[in-house]
């Protein structure tokens, strides 16, 4: 099997992540809950990979918040800042992960719309409403195309305005360089089981706003206390953390620092220009930029019929992982005009070589002219 499906799990990832997993399933228990060797080699490991993020996101290690996966982070990001009756303001290429919370804390949501792969434009679109709004939540990168959102002119203009920010950055950690100091945002959401290399059950939430916990119970720390402590990471943080998750993750972040971001992203940048040229051609309509600052490891196409569900059928037959439909994200569809077919997303990994894409691109040329042509 050729895996481009990145965009949903990272299938492909360092052999150390399954290793250290099942080392501590086999010899650690519960961080925080023991002195003994197997819980304190549980909280060591936390804490190492609570440092690994830190660094590689540049903020303090408790501003790092360890979760189940990226929607767990952008819920509770939502909880802590938005209030029913909030305008908010997103882009037009947002995740139900955005949108569903948001949609369910009664915020009065306006969108931010404009053309795909135009970054500029995007960038107008929000400065142009934000003075109406009460905060910003914006995706660094698109699910479903690719788009990279100009995040840090955003995050500029937010601190302007003085008009607080929210990041989700499912589809940029581990290959576009992230830096909370430099964002200032309230805060950045991400999986751990994407472009972190991690095990899928992981997320992380780094916080640099006023918090409010979504979960209550236990935490290891300050027990005699009814409510929950007021310093993060315990503040939300209850019940003990994915620690067979955590040592994978950390194991996920090392591979990214020991090989680096640039290293990463120019790789995913080479193999998604690589297959648009395997396709071009094909009677596909193609969701592609020649700018490599506005699309990163994702492309869409719809065949020349508009079916794509039963193109990813045929894909999958032929050895090809793809994913078809809306993606989870419906209003991104609605933006670029896809809504009615949806796509086939095709999503790239540092791991895989020039080989497979170029076989997975010839295949996927092959079927689109030979079955899906108008």
């Amino acid at each position: 099997m050729i895996y481009l499906d990145s965009a949903a799990t990272s299938l492909l990832k360092p052999k150390s992540v399954g290793l250290a997993m099942e080392h501590a399933l086999r010899t650690m228990a519960s961080p925080s809950r023991g002195g003994y060797s197997a819980a304190m080699d549980a909280a060591e490991t936390v804490y190492a990979c609570r440092e690994a993020a830190a660094a590689l996101f540049h903020c303090e290690s408790e501003q790092v918040v360890f979760t189940m996966n990226a929607t767990h982070a952008l819920n509770l990001a939502i909880h802590a800042l938005v209030k029913p009756g909030m305008r908010i303001l997103i882009s037009g290429y947002e995740h139900n992960a955005v949108l569903r919370p948001l949609i369910a804390a009664s915020a009065d949501v306006v969108v931010a719309r404009s053309p795909l792969f135009d970054r500029a434009a995007a960038l107008e679109a929000f400065r142009s409403r934000m003075g109406e709004c009460d905060a910003v939540v914006c995706t660094h990168v698109s699910n479903v195309f690719g788009f990279v959102l100009p995040i840090e002119e955003i995050a500029a203009e937010c601190k302007r305005q003085g008009v607080p920010l929210i990041v989700d950055a499912s589809q940029s950690a581990g290959a576009l360089p992230i830096d909370l100091k430099a964002l200032d945002c309230a805060f950045i959401a991400m999986p751990g089981h994407k472009g972190l290399m991690g095990p899928q059950g992981t997320g992380i939430l780094l916080c640099n706003h006023a918090t409010l916990p979504l979960l209550h119970g236990g935490t290891g720390s300050d027990s005699r206390r009814r409510t929950m402590p007021e310093l993060l990471p315990e503040r939300l943080e209850a019940g003990t953390v994915n620690v067979p998750g955590i040592a994978g993750l950390l194991e996920g972040l090392r591979y990214i620092q020991l090989t680096g971001l640039e290293r990463i992203r120019l790789q995913e940048q080479s193999l998604l220009c690589f297959f648009e040229g395997c396709v071009r051609d094909s009677g596909a309509k193609i969701f592609f930029s020649a700018a490599p600052e506005a699309q990163h490891a994702v492309l869409s196409l719809i065949p020349g019929n508009g079916n794509c569900e039963q193109l990813a059928e045929s894909l999958g037959r032929a050895g090809i992982a793809v994913r078809s439909g809306l993606h989870c994200a419906p209003l991104a569809h609605e933006t670029a005009g896809t809504s009615e077919s949806g796509t086939v997303r095709f999503s790239f990994s540092p791991l895989l070589t020039e080989k497979d894409v170029g076989e997975a691109g010839r295949k996927t040329k092959e079927i689109l002219k030979n079955n899906y042509s108008l």
